[in-house]
């Protein structure tokens, strides 16, 4: 069996392998057996989804899997990721499940794991899962078979949770807001927790209807969300992804921002309340140097993970931080969520915005970037472009040219087949030739 987890659990289009009903019933049956390990109190598990018309036939599939191995499954309908975290953790569940391909387009779907503790599953339990899904399980007997239970007021115990990480007794009146929810997730939750804090609240992307989740919406297609903010004269947009668990901001202007210009503000901003533990920020490769330079400047740290929130989240737990994410919008606090939360991340830019009353667009320009660019090649089932002779040599002699002043990296998506080719350099000329010669032989390699 081909490996079923990439960097953020299992993914795929759906009706096609391995996102398929019986695979999800497989791997129900194979997480329940991993998780029920004794037969002697109650086995629970929740599962949250977003708004894909394929949501309600992996849902099934999953309570099926799972009942038939005695787990008791909670349905919590469509909540954002970072609600599944919270509530795994609160409801003393076992396992939290999420059904979303996050950002990706509606025809895809995935299904995410959290453990006990509300966290995103380690690669060796992952191993073990994939092991048992490939062997098959044994049902429990009739007498232990699992009931599953919808959970009626799921968002609102999220609304509660994301409001109690606010600053207490600030609100956000005279602010206006736009906030588009991708028509996924967060359609429900994001509004109506921005308008119980007092905000002129502007909601787009909130009419989903199964197939236009993040379609032309969202953190991945700000641009809507930018022309909304400047023909109302909004104070600032903030964009979910479909699962709502990474955010992308526009200033007043209409300025797009991204997740390392967040990170650089909140790091700052922490440093100084001596809140930012162990005097560093974690990040992914992907982040500019422009952060890293403007975090050694002040005397703090970056570190650096592989892409995928849960190696961020990982790096933060073994080193103790507690500030952390990606260039694309997860936004990790741990003080008050076990995986990134869009909304919540918002709500942390508007409060400084309050409190230090400066308009969006000097908060979101922490730093100059270094010229970055990436370009994506994709390939075919089966082929491996990194391997060819010619793609690695290209690769040596663009790391060589970039070497003073940039960097390379070169990497395959973990939940697309696609090769990513990005670079950095203070010569954007340069930059730009290098990366298009690297680029060129991978489409070689591969057509």
């Amino acid at each position: 069996m081909t490996k079923l987890f990439g960097t953020d659990g299992v993914r795929g289009t759906a009706n096609t392998h391995p996102m398929t009903p019986e695979m999800a019933l497989r791997i129900g049956a194979a997480v329940g057996r991993h998780f029920r390990r004794d037969h002697s109190s109650v086995h629970r598990v929740v599962i949250g989804k977003d708004t894909r018309l394929s949501g309600y036939m992996f849902e099934n599939a999953l309570t099926a899997g799972l009942t038939s191995t005695g787990m008791n499954v909670l349905l919590l309908g469509p909540v954002p990721t970072p609600a599944v975290g919270l509530l795994t953790r609160s409801m003393r569940a076992d396992l939290g499940v999420m059904i979303s391909a996050s950002h990706n387009p509606a025809h895809d779907n995935g299904i995410k794991f959290f453990g006990p503790d509300g966290y995103k599953l380690s690669d060796k339990v992952e191993a073990e899962i994939e092991a048992l899904v490939a062997s098959g399980v044994d049902p429990a007997p009739a007498s232990e078979i699992g009931r599953a239970k919808r959970i009626d007021d799921s968002r609102f115990r999220y609304i509660e949770r994301v409001k109690s990480s606010f600053p207490r007794r600030m609100r956000l009146d005279g602010l206006k807001v736009v906030i588009d929810c991708a028509n996924g997730a967060a359609h429900h939750v994001a509004p109506m927790t921005l308008w119980e804090l007092g905000a002129d609240v502007i909601p787009m992307g909130v009419a989903p209807n199964g197939l236009n989740i993040n379609e032309g919406c969202g953190s991945t297609h700000p641009a809507a969300a930018a022309e909304m903010v400047v023909a109302h004269g909004a104070d600032v947009g903030i964009c979910l992804d479909g699962d709502a668990d990474r955010v992308i901001l526009i200033d007043e202007k209409g300025n797009v921002g991204d997740g390392d210009q967040f990170m650089a503000l909140m790091a700052a901003r922490w440093a100084e309340e001596e809140r930012l533990k162990g005097g560093a920020l974690v990040a992914t490769v992907m982040s500019n140097l422009g952060l890293e330079h403007f975090l050694q400047d002040r005397g703090l740290r970056l570190e650096r993970t592989n892409v995928g929130d849960r190696y961020v989240v990982e790096r933060m737990r073994q080193g103790g931080f507690n500030l952390g994410g990606e260039q694309s919008g997860h936004i990790v606090m741990t003080d008050h969520a076990t995986t990134g939360d869009g909304l919540m991340a918002g709500l942390q830019f508007l409060a400084e915005m309050v409190r230090s009353d400066k308009p969006a667009s000097t908060l979101m320009h922490q730093f100059e970037k270094v010229p970055q660019l990436l370009k994506n090649v994709r390939f075919a089932a089966g082929q491996t472009p990194l391997q060819n002779k010619s793609v690695i040599t290209a690769i040596a002699q663009a790391e060589s040219d970039l070497s003073v002043g940039g960097r390379l990296l070169i990497r395959t998506s973990g939940t697309e087949p696609l090769v990513r080719v990005m670079a950095e350099h203070e010569d954007a000329a340069l930059m730009n030739k290098v990366v298009d010669i690297v680029v060129a032989a991978v489409e070689d390699a591969v057509a």
